[in-house]
């Protein structure tokens, strides 16, 4: 899932950013607060929010929560797990919110994607 109106380039370009990808990557399942991530970046939080628009395209909460869905998406596809367990495995703190941020970023609900890949992989095993 390569979002197009994320910039992607701007995490190579600014040692900042590139620092805060790196923090999300490793810590995307815990509670990432907007003060954790301007720390990180080593900016003051409301200078961080417009640093992060202005360079990537979109707000921090927004790009989070997609590293988050892609991250699902994976789990969706390589570990039959619940949609309740693979919310909270990449850090959403409901299923309500991960159900909207999926659907958003994507396009299906969850159940949907998860249904096309092990649907057919159940049916061949029985």
């Amino acid at each position: 899932m390569n979002d197009p109106a994320v910039d992607h380039n701007a995490f190579v370009d600014s040692t900042r950013l590139a620092r805060i990808k790196h923090f999300v990557d490793k810590h995307y399942a815990e509670p990432l607060s907007l003060q954790a991530a301007a720390r990180a970046a080593g900016l003051e939080k409301t200078y961080f929010c417009k640093y992060f628009r202005r360079k990537t395209g979109v707000g921090y909460r927004d790009w989070l929560s997609r590293i988050r869905v892609e991250r699902a998406l994976r789990l969706l596809r390589e570990r039959e797990l619940t949609i309740t367990a693979i919310a909270l495995e990449v850090g959403f703190a409901d299923l309500c919110t991960f159900e909207r941020a999926f659907q958003r970023c994507t396009g299906h609900c969850a159940r949907t994607i998860k249904n096309q890949f092990w649907a057919p992989q159940r049916r061949n095993t029985s």
